[in-house]
């Protein structure tokens, strides 16, 4: 089976892409209809509520950090047992980093490549007709990326919805829906975006609730209809090689940003993934020939993470005989110590030797290109490898161990090196998309 495709973008950020984007998926599941849902740009959290809704896996594509050929692949993959692929853009359409010409992060390349329509949510607060003018600059802005339909957010009544849609309806653009506004449909947040759908109080409930609203207030036939056709990708979709045969990934509320095409690349290439729980005083099983700690957030779960002696032991042995790798919130459980928001200093894993704090906020977000300055789990030395960094925790001793990778952001400009390695441990706050 090959789905149809498109794009639900909108002109910046918080105008409402992700609560049309679940209540879209989850009233076409209702409908008997298989979606998959996909989040375009660097994210871990918005594929979860995805998955969730869609009863799928979420799925990530990126045109700044995956080559042309893996988009195509992935793309090809996630349509060959569905009906329709949704992508969610981050930010706005046409947002991304300046830098290689269809290579910039933007949903907007995504479309352009994949030959894929655009549904544009537009938030109306405080203005109607006005909504026209920028959907049309929308329209023009690039001949390779069409706006297909709109659909209307926060309108404040009919008449207010009225005029925004017969302005629009002007330029010849179909009118999908009108959401009016409703605070009740808003996914609570936290320091890097959402909170986590295995966290969130009553999941099912609140997707239920989107699902009524997109099923009362969009078109969802019409919606449909303007999907294009997905191709099926040539090339195996393997991102970045297995960093061994059986591999100890850990996965709880402290560890849980992995990037569904990475593991399924993992599996692809032969690997086994095992999960442990660190939370749960768990240790990386003794058959496995690497581990894995992901993101996640250990700054919410110190106390816990320090007092679990079967993980800190079994960790500590497990690095003696085989390779460990820690991203973002693991390389910050690998060091030392880790202070919390409150400035609580909890001992950590101290198989590296730097120490991080959270209650010494800085933000650190972008894209970054990085080549290995040694061999480790993330491949051999001078491999190049795209993905991006988030994160307010900060590094407040470097220790004096050997850095990782040479570092640069999204356009190229240097940035120095970064991470840590020592023995075969090693870590970084760059979370990996794939290679080059």
């Amino acid at each position: 089976m090959t789905a149809r495709g498109l794009i639900i973008a909108a002109p910046r950020s918080g105008s409402g892409k992700t609560t049309l984007t679940l209540g879209v998926v989850g009233a076409l599941r209702r409908r008997g209809v298989k979606v998959r849902a996909v989040k375009s740009g660097p994210d871990y959290i918005d594929p979860a509520f995805h998955a969730a809704a869609s009863g799928r896996p979420g799925l990530n594509l990126d045109s700044f950090a995956m080559p042309p050929e893996l988009i195509d692949a992935l793309a090809g993959e996630a349509a060959e047992d569905a009906d329709l692929v949704i992508i969610e853009a981050s930010m706005g359409l046409f947002d991304g980093v300046y830098g290689t010409p269809e290579r910039t992060g933007a949903a907007a390349d995504l479309a352009a490549r994949l030959g894929l329509p655009v549904v544009l949510v537009l938030d109306i607060s405080g203005h109607s007709q006005s909504a026209a003018a920028v959907v049309r600059g929308f329209a023009t802005h690039d001949p390779a990326v069409r706006i297909a339909g709109v659909v209307l957010n926060k309108s404040a009544s009919p008449r207010h919805r009225a005029q925004a849609s017969e302005a629009i309806g002007a330029l010849g653009i179909p009118l999908l829906g009108s959401l009016p506004r409703e605070a009740a449909m808003t996914l609570p947040e936290r320091h890097l975006g959402l909170v986590q759908a295995q966290e969130h109080p009553a999941l099912a409930a609140h997707l239920a609730s989107l699902a009524d609203f997109a099923a009362q207030h969009v078109d969802l036939d019409a919606l449909m209809a303007i999907g294009a056709p997905v191709a099926a990708g040539a090339a195996p979709a393997i991102a970045v090689p297995p960093p061994g045969q059986r591999i100890a990934l850990a996965q709880d509320a402290a560890f849980s940003f992995t990037y569904e095409h990475m593991l399924a690349g993992w599996r692809r290439a032969g690997a086994e993934v095992v999960t442990f729980s660190p939370l749960a005083d768990e240790a990386p099983p003794e058959d496995c020939d690497a581990c894995w700690l992901p993101g996640g957030y250990p700054e919410l779960h110190g106390a816990r993470l320090a007092s679990a002696s079967r993980f800190r032991a079994g960790m500590v042995a497990f690095a003696q005989t085989r390779p460990v790798h820690g991203e973002c919130g693991g390389y910050m459980v690998l060091g030392r110590t880790l202070e919390d928001v409150d400035h609580k200093t909890h001992e950590m894993l101290a198989l590296l030797k730097h120490c991080t704090s959270f209650a010494r906020r800085k933000l650190n977000l972008g894209y970054r290109q990085a080549s290995l300055l040694a061999d480790s789990p993330l491949g051999p030395a001078g491999t190049r490898l795209r993905g991006h960094e988030f994160h307010y925790a900060t590094v407040t001793e470097r220790g004096d161990d050997a850095p990782l990778v040479a570092l640069a952001d999204g356009q190229g400009n240097e940035m120095g090196h970064a991470g840590s390695r020592s023995g075969l441990v090693s870590g970084a706050f760059f979370h990996v998309i794939a290679m080059e």
